[in-house]
């Protein structure tokens, strides 16, 4: 039965590859020329993040806030306007990550957007680690960084599974599925909440979720 259930979690994450597989061998040129992979499924993933955690996530969101890696802005309708001051978008192009890298600093602070400066920061980015601790600084004390995303699983051979997929997963839908997120974030500074972390407690996912919304410590 474990067996049979593992197999079965397995399957999940190559079927949701296989569908960006087939989209791109039909529709490559529309793709590219408007806004990538990304462009041909939005709807479908907005419809997913609604069965989840992430809707009252982002309604939990208030002030000046701070999201990485909107992509093509599947969360605006999730915001609570009457709670939201404004709203800054980094979103940069793999193709250029090594430049975006060295320059989003400059360009966010030459936008207003300084160290203890935000009120939210919500989250999806590549470089966690690195991430975390300009998040961390950029975050007012008592402001909040609201986060939900793939984790490795602490099951050993779910883990050694996941780190297979991942070449393919990240390729080809965007984002890792094999990383220490929780001990990332603890490490990037004190906060105030560090027990409310939640993380999906299955040991045969290849694709669990680690999700919350910590206060920076004041």
């Amino acid at each position: 039965m474990a067996l049979k259930n593992r197999l079965t979690t397995i399957g999940r994450p190559l079927q949701l590859i296989w569908l960006p597989i087939t989209f791109h061998c039909a529709a490559l040129k529309e793709a590219l020329r408007k806004d990538g992979l990304a462009s041909l499924a939005p709807n479908g993933f907005i419809a997913f993040e609604d069965t989840t955690y992430v809707p009252s996530l982002v309604r939990s969101a208030r002030g000046t806030i701070l999201e990485l890696g909107p992509g093509p802005g599947n969360q605006i309708h999730r915001y609570d306007a009457s709670l939201v001051d404004f709203i800054y978008a980094v979103d940069p192009n793999p193709k250029y990550r090594d430049v975006i890298a060295a320059k989003d600093s400059e360009l966010l602070r030459g936008e207003g957007v300084t160290e203890r400066s935000l009120d939210t920061v919500l989250c999806a980015v590549g470089n966690v680690e690195s991430v975390m601790r300009e998040v961390w600084k950029l975050l007012k004390a008592g402001g909040s960084f609201v986060f939900w995303e793939h984790v490795r699983n602490k099951d050993t051979a779910t883990a050694v599974t996941q780190t297979c997929l991942n070449p393919a997963w990240s390729a080809l839908v965007g984002c890792c599925i094999n990383r220490d997120i929780k001990a990332a974030i603890l490490a990037a500074g004190e906060w105030e909440n560090p027990g409310d972390i939640e993380v999906t407690d299955e040991p045969y996912s290849v694709l669990p979720r680690i999700s919350g919304v910590l206060k920076k410590k004041v």
